[in-house]
């Protein structure tokens, strides 16, 4: 059922399918891994993304099927979770591989320094790899898969729970490694990361959703999506930014109250994989979430992908009534560092602020500061009107980056304990999602990580609060499920509740009415999304073949990014790249473009942002 190929052939494989037991990981599964391309397999959690890398690389046997991979030597391959020791140091990491890779001499020492100037690990060689920031670890774990220069690179999520300026350095090492010729694939849960890949494969539940290039998997997408500026009733649809985007089977415009502004959307590859995800849950009937707070289908059965917690109605505010949060010059010091410093930030009823930065930059020490977790070393901090305090602690509903579930307790007996502790009689509330309603007798820990999440915002709008605050809320999340999610965080705005969330997900901030982008510790940004891109341009390279563009502009020490065969170059002018491809000898087209909000952010978090 396996075979190893030859360098005619693409890397990959046919028809795959593993099982454990009863369970069906994997089920026709078909992927092409050609050389000098990175291949992207997208998914939520347990969608069968690390089964198809492990049988990729011989970890798992497949069922049925074929694949066809290099001999082991000539594979490079990060597990997740995986691939740094963290009692050696960085040295002593890669030392391990080179060993493990018969890599020696000079030829090793050379990729070794190679490897660290690109990872920017050079100053950390001594350091433990369980001393080093998430995104430090993760670029290191690449690098000692790279190290032996393989043909086939596979990684399991390398870039999941990492920050977007770190992502942004791993997709360059990536590239990189494509540029020279190897055969890429990754596994990841960021969409506009997939969006950038020669080719993107979409799993759900272990079966092939959608694959092909990006732009041809948009323009494949079945039906039509309609933008409208409300909600739409008995409709396909979900929220991005100030309106909702509706699929239409028939592809047919949409007509009906409330539907009379509805045009064609500009469809990307997060609105096509949310049809995709539709179509294939409704393959006969439409299914429709009815008006708010239900979720009924046309033919009047509970729809579990639309029916989302709701949050209880809420008493309209007085005009004057006080900021649900508010910070004016905060600073927190540990010791001789500045985590938080100098700080103002508000988040008014019914607003949803987005909370951005790159790891270490503050976000989390600023949360754990606005609920009075953890005392300021300066500065004014408000809830309501109030220094924090259990009595306004009591109006707020959090949801932490562990999600602050009880795992050996069931999904029934966590909601219970929450809406005792916030005084609520009843939790009937809690499970209008019917997925959590369904897993009511499940122990948490059984539970996939999407539903967990869904299990925390049910325990966290509960109460009904009047703050909201979410930290990293989707991260994991399959996309038509964070879709959902942001319908409920959007719902509980719209019911009067400030909602203060943080996020890596950059395609997430278009849901924001504001964004507040931090840096070592303070604003650098604050605004609408096009008020934070708006004047800031980056250069968009095209040429007959991408890696030698792309080389040359690496060389030259340029931020520089792969979006499937374009070269795209942030904080430099289109002389200066023409310049730098005139020297190198490479012949292209240069112009400048709009930057998208990713790359905008990643200047402003590196000191680059300057419009």
């Amino acid at each position: 059922m396996t075979d190893a190929g030859n360098e005619a052939t693409p890397w990959g494989a046919d028809d795959l399918t593993v099982r454990f037991g009863a369970r069906t990981a994997l089920a026709g599964v078909c992927v092409s891994l050609p050389p000098g391309a990175v291949t992207a397999v997208v998914g939520g959690d347990g969608a069968g993304k690390s089964t198809l890398l492990r049988a990729l690389v011989g970890v798992v046997a497949p069922d049925a099927g074929q694949v066809r991979r290099p001999p082991r030597e000539q594979l490079g391959y990060l597990a997740g979770g995986a691939g740094v020791y963290p009692d050696l140091t960085v040295d002593e990491n890669l030392d391990f591989v080179a060993t493990a890779y018969r890599q020696h001499g000079s030829r090793y020492e050379r990729r070794r320094a190679e490897l660290l100037d690109r990872t920017k690990l050079a100053g950390a060689r001594d350091r433990l790899g369980g001393r080093l920031s998430g995104g430090m670890r993760q670029k290191l774990a690449v690098a000692m898969a790279l190290l032996h220069e393989p043909v086939l690179v596979v990684l399991d999520e390398p870039t999941t729970g990492v920050d977007p300026v770190s992502r942004t350095e791993l997709a360059r090492l990536v590239a990189h490694a494509a540029a020279g010729g190897a055969a890429v694939v990754l596994t990841t849960t960021y969409l506009d990361e997939a969006e950038r890949a020669a080719s993107v494969l979409v799993l759900e539940s272990g079966r092939p959703l959608v694959s092909g290039r990006p732009r041809d998997v948009v323009v494949s997408m079945p039906g039509a999506v309609w933008a409208v500026p409300g909600r739409p009733r008995g409709q396909l649809s979900w929220r991005r930014g100030e309106w909702w985007h509706l699929w239409t089977r028939d592809g047919v415009r949409p007509a009906g109250p409330g539907l009379d502004g509805a045009r064609p959307a500009d469809v990307d590859l997060e609105d096509a994989v949310v049809v995709a995800a539709l179509a294939a849950a409704s393959p006969l009937a439409v299914a429709t979430p009815a008006a708010r707070g239900q979720g009924a289908t046309e033919d009047g059965d509970d729809n579990p992908r639309t029916a989302m917690t709701q949050p209880g109605p809420r008493p309209a505010l007085p005009a004057e009534a006080p900021l649900p949060a508010s910070a004016r010059g905060v600073v927190r010091r540990f010791g001789a560092f500045t985590a938080v410093g100098g700080v103002d930030i508000a988040v008014r009823p019914g607003e949803v602020v987005g909370l951005l930065g790159a790891n270490g930059a503050g976000k989390t020490t600023l949360i754990r500061i606005l609920l009075g977790l953890l005392p300021a070393t300066a500065g004014l901090v408000e809830l309501f009107g109030a220094p924090p305090s259990r009595a306004t602690r009591h109006r707020i509903g959090y949801v932490p980056q562990g999600l602050g579930l009880y795992e050996d307790l069931t999904v029934r007996e966590n909601l219970e304990f929450s809406a005792r502790a916030f005084g609520v009689g009843s939790i009937d509330g809690c499970f209008a999602d019917p997925d959590v309603a369904a897993a009511a007798g499940e122990v948490v820990a059984a539970l996939p990580l999407g539903l967990r999440r869904r299990t925390a915002f049910a325990a966290a709008l509960a109460h009904s609060p009047d703050l909201l605050v979410l930290d990293e809320p989707t991260s994991g999340v399959d996309p038509l499920g964070r879709a959902r999610l942001w319908d409920t965080i959007r719902d509980a705005a719209e019911s009067g509740a400030g909602v203060l969330v943080s996020t890596h997900y950059m395609e997430e901030a278009e849901n924001c009415d504001r964004l507040v982008v931090m840096a070592a510790g303070a604003v650098v940004a604050s605004g609408g999304l096009h008020d934070i891109v708006a004047g800031r341009v980056a250069v968009e390279v095209r040429s007959g073949a991408w890696e030698p563009a792309f080389v040359a502009i690496e060389d030259a020490g340029l931020a520089v990014s792969l979006h499937g065969e374009r070269v795209r170059v942030v904080g430099s002018g289109t002389e200066h790249v023409a310049a730098v491809l005139r020297d190198a000898g490479v012949s292209a087209q240069v112009s400048p473009v709009p930057v998208t909000f990713e790359e905008a952010f990643v200047l402003l978090a590196t000191g680059g942002g300057a419009a």
